[in-house]
């Protein structure tokens, strides 16, 4: 056949290409409104005359978010946060998905185990047991209190297990004719081949230690402990006397919510923006490795 046949006229690859472009604008709109919004004054942001580009350029917003010489401690907390927690995240995940991606043959208790860990997901003990458990452990007002409640994210979990069940059963049985253990299988054949399923789990994990707010404001007793989502809730949504001072009480007199909320997402965001351009070519797949149950 000609393999002509199977090209697209001019006038369909214009057609795609303008989709696909404002698709794409769509999706880059609310990034620079937002950008914008935190650049512009209180009284531009309030009469609605900020769109994509800002109105009366101002950095005023960034300077109370940025001058409280808190914001750097608690940047600084959700660093360690997420440089801490994502390793003990995946490592937990690849030890519990790894015997649960075994045959039932190979290991007869794996249906009990399944079904323990998706009743956390099914059932939730509420929030004052979740508390009331966390501090019977001595972990209220600690570091730990951040990584450890959440240190098995069960969705993960299945999301690696049924990864680990699509690789051929050949290549299992082959390492351990050559004498290959459970970690030698583990380490040398299961995870260099589920490299696109670690990267979506390692970017779930990585933005959800990010992201977190609420579990700093209800762990920690003093602000000087808050990750930085929960710092910045106390100042620009929700504004804890504890956290201001006095030139912060200044400038709130002369910017809105809307600009300084702008300015927090946009903060928040640029970690995450630097880091997933490199994940994103994994996250598709993994995804699709990830849903189906071999």
């Amino acid at each position: 056949m000609n393999p002509r046949i199977y090209k697209l006229p001019f006038f369909e690859n214009l057609l795609n290409l303008t989709v696909l472009a404002l698709l794409a604008a769509l999706c880059l709109f609310p990034i620079l409104h937002i950008l914008a919004l935190s650049f512009s004054s209180a009284a531009a942001a309030a009469s609605g005359r900020v769109a994509v580009w800002p109105v009366e350029f101002t950095l005023q917003s960034y300077q109370f978010v940025l001058d409280n010489p808190a914001f750097g401690k608690s940047f600084i907390i959700s660093l360690l946060r997420v440089l801490v927690g994502t390793p003990v995240n995946m490592i937990l995940t690849i030890l519990v998905a790894y015997p649960l991606s075994r045959p039932r043959d190979k290991f007869r208790a794996r249906d009990f185990f399944a079904w323990f860990f998706i009743i956390t997901v099914l059932f939730s003990g509420g929030l004052i047991p979740w508390y009331m458990v966390i501090r019977q452990t001595g972990l209220i007002d600690k570091f730990w209190a951040l990584i450890l409640p959440g240190a098995v994210p069960v969705f993960n979990v299945i999301l690696l297990a049924n990864s680990f069940r699509t690789i051929p059963k050949e290549l299992e049985e082959a390492a351990a004719m050559d004498g290959a253990g459970h970690w030698t299988v583990l380490f040398k054949v299961l995870l260099p081949l589920s490299l696109p399923v670690l990267a979506t789990v390692t970017l779930f994990v990585a933005v959800a230690h990010w992201n977190s707010w609420f579990d700093g404001l209800i762990l920690m007793n003093s602000p000087d402990k808050y990750p930085l989502q929960s710092y910045l809730q106390t100042v620009v949504v929700n504004p804890d006397p504890r956290m201001l001072t006095e030139r912060d009480l200044d400038l709130l007199k002369i910017i809105s919510n809307r600009t300084t909320r702008a300015a927090q997402i946009f903060i928040a965001m640029i970690p995450i923006l630097m880091v997933y351009p490199f994940l994103q070519r994994y996250f598709t797949s993994g995804i699709k490795l990830g849903s189906v149950k071999g």
